[in-house]
């Protein structure tokens, strides 16, 4: 009788034991899944931000003239930010990515004209927006020309459409899978415990009541599973806020809360539903039903 009750409690602990694990799994790669999808726009914006345009003065353009531009374009809503680059500065940076001083080739003559580097807010890196911002630069008189790379800004929109779409249909589909995971597992420990679900109402308990210490004990197998997984999701979230310092995804706190409750309220919920439809089902039963 001993060796049964504890082949009886390794049992059901075992079965607990899977729960969790089932939990915890799905719920972390689900809040990868999401952080990912919550984050797709803040991630494409800071690549877009990273397209650089050059503007090239002429020869014969004033210093007043390169240096009100340069302020101009730092107080314009379309820049993230602008650098003027003096001749000699630039030559010195090139010099510096070559690793040759190309300048003594040529008998001390520096090719290079004045500059400023232009990096532009992500709303306005499409390709209608940059190229009306370059055409309207590229007017001015004593500016010589303005250069960006036209095929990586398309193929980068591109990209972030066709991605992002992706992501949409991946989440709802790993949402499915999630679902029908955890509700097997559990519905796995609930089969465990038939018997005993069928004997309570044989003896007149109501099925509110039998349902009650099942359901309260999923959801804090959900609990648990969900605070694992919420764990491992914050190593993660460290660690690619460490990878990317640039998006600040530690002081994103609206996104970070949004993450964590729906993991959370995620793994409950799932683990509640699934044990009602669980327990609904053998209190539907037949008594000889319940050995099939």
């Amino acid at each position: 009788m001993a060796s049964h009750e504890r082949y009886q409690k390794r049992r059901l602990f075992s079965s607990y034991f899977w729960v969790v694990i089932s939990v915890f799994l799905v719920l972390f790669l689900l809040g990868i899944m999401g952080f990912f999808l919550l984050n797709s726009q803040q991630i494409a914006d800071h690549f877009r931000e990273q397209v650089p345009m050059s503007i090239y003065f002429k020869d014969t353009a004033k210093e007043v003239e390169m240096r009100q531009l340069e302020k101009t374009l730092q107080m314009a809503d379309y820049t993230k930010s602008a650098i003027y680059v003096p001749a000699e500065e630039g030559a010195k940076k090139l010099v510096e990515d070559l690793g040759e001083d190309f300048i003594a080739n040529l008998d001390g003559f520096n090719p290079l004209p004045n500059s400023i580097d232009v990096r532009l807010n992500a709303n306005f890196v499409t390709d209608g927006e940059i190229e009306q911002i370059a055409q309207d630069l590229a007017a001015k008189d004593y500016v010589q020309e303005v250069q960006y790379d036209k095929p990586l800004v398309s193929l980068l929109n591109e990209n972030v459409k066709r991605i992002t779409f992706w992501m949409l249909v991946i989440a709802g589909i790993f949402v499915l899978i999630s679902f029908l995971l955890i509700n097997s597992s559990i519905r796995l420990s609930v089969y465990a415990k038939r018997f005993t679900i069928k004997t309570m109402q044989m003896v007149g308990a109501t099925k509110g009541f039998i349902r009650k210490p099942f359901i309260w004990t999923s959801v804090k197998l959900g609990l648990i599973g969900a605070v694992l997984a919420l764990i491992a999701l914050a190593g993660v979230v460290y660690w690619m806020n460490g990878l990317i310092p640039e998006l600040e995804i530690l002081k994103n706190y609206k996104m970070l809360t949004i993450l964590f409750i729906g993991v959370l309220v995620f793994g409950v919920l799932i683990s509640l539903l699934s044990t009602f439809f669980a327990t609904t089902r053998y209190l539907n039963l037949r008594t000889d039903e319940l050995y099939y």
